[in-house]
């Protein structure tokens, strides 16, 4: 495989450490396989675990052992006990400061589907996506690409862990979802395939994990709550609903994500991405709610309040990363831990894709 392949769809490179943690973890994945020192991260207990650095850090590079490693690192890691023990220790704050962020949320009389809409109503985050769409310039707008890029490029890996843990109705909707997410099979409508010519006509790096060091620990929080919900069989219901409100609150942010591009003179090879979603999700919110997690709740009625429990933490954290990309700009300061780099020229440019013909642009709103 060749350099330029691997760095495209990995294995990226290992990021550099944010704290005594991370620094021990990584020095250790830089050697063959052992057992790491005993207590190692046992008295963690960090202010805030969601904007912890270390702790966000350590808890993204053991995750990502079991998606698609680290250059250089040993394969056998990814089951190494003493690693999966120090993993267990960070997670345990991580939950705890998720607990603390949005309660038990309750279940409806009148089913999980309601309380996921009921959810999504009340749902009053930063106004992200329309200060993208109508006032933030473009060196802004690239910094929010750089943001998303931690999961766009592996986009619907995360929720994919379900599939083995689920059966009957609910397994089914999922397929049909994450086959519209991994474009069928076709290679040019994948939704990460689309993301990554977002990134490429906005002149940064395609490389996947190539904006790793750069995001801070609330993107990486976003990241780390779907690996944590997806690599714990006992989570599948809180997986279920991450994905159920991901996809009922998209449709209109990429509508205005797509827009905001336009507004800025990119073409439709970079809204792509963007105008995609606002159909495909308009359709996967009533298949993620009706038939995905209310079928599985039909199935095993107990994980209920799990399916609720993860709709709302995934909406609490993506209200934090709004807050903070929001309260950046407005400081005048970059929302990244180091500042985007300029625009690649254009003959840095990857193997083309398949062409493909976009949709017809939404209307302002």
């Amino acid at each position: 495989m060749s350099e330029q392949v691997d760095r495209r769809y990995g294995p990226a490179t290992l990021p550099r450490s944010r704290g005594p943690l991370s620094a021990a973890v990584l020095d250790a994945l830089r050697r063959p396989p052992h057992d790491l020192p005993a207590g190692l991260g046992a008295d963690l207990d960090p202010a805030d675990p969601i904007t912890d650095e270390d702790l966000q850090l350590t808890l993204f590079v053991c995750y990502e052992l079991h998606y698609r490693g680290w250059r250089g690192v040993d394969e056998a890691w990814e089951w190494q006990p003493t690693l999966l023990a120090l993993r267990a220790e960070a997670e345990r704050p991580f939950e705890a400061a998720l607990r603390r962020l949005v309660g038990a949320p309750s279940v409806p009389a009148a089913g999980v589907a309601a309380g996921l809409a009921e959810l999504v109503a009340a749902d009053d985050g930063p106004p992200l996506a329309a200060t993208l769409q109508r006032r933030a310039d473009l060196s802004q707008f690239r910094e929010f690409v750089a943001h998303r890029s931690v999961y766009h490029l592996r986009e619907a890996d995360p929720h994919s862990w379900a599939l083995p843990r689920l059966g009957g109705p609910a397994k089914a909707a999922l397929v049909e979802i994450q086959t519209d997410e991994y474009g069928n099979g076709r290679l040019d409508r994948m939704h990460a395939e689309l993301f990554r010519r977002t990134l490429q006509r906005l002149g940064l790096d395609t490389s996947y994990g190539a904006h790793l060091d750069a995001a801070p620990a609330v993107t990486l929080a976003t990241n780390n709550l779907m690996s944590l919900f997806g690599l714990h069989r006992r989570w599948r219901g809180a997986l279920l609903g991450h994905l159920a409100a991901f996809e009922m609150t998209s449709s209109l942010p990429n509508r205005r994500y797509g827009n905001g591009l336009r507004r800025l003179g990119l073409d439709e090879v970079a809204t792509r991405f963007y105008d995609e979603h606002v159909e495909a999700d308009a359709v996967h919110e009533q298949i993620a709610a009706h038939d995905m997690c209310g079928g599985l709740v039909r199935a095993e009625p107990a994980l209920a309040p799990d399916v609720l429990f993860g709709a709302a933490a995934g909406l609490a954290v993506d209200r934090l990363f709004a807050a903070h990309l929001l309260d950046s700009w407005a400081a005048g300061r970059s929302s990244l831990r180091t500042p985007v780099p300029p625009a690649l020229p254009p003959k840095v440019s990857l193997v083309a894709l398949p062409a493909v013909a976009p949709p017809a642009p939404p209307a302002l709103v």
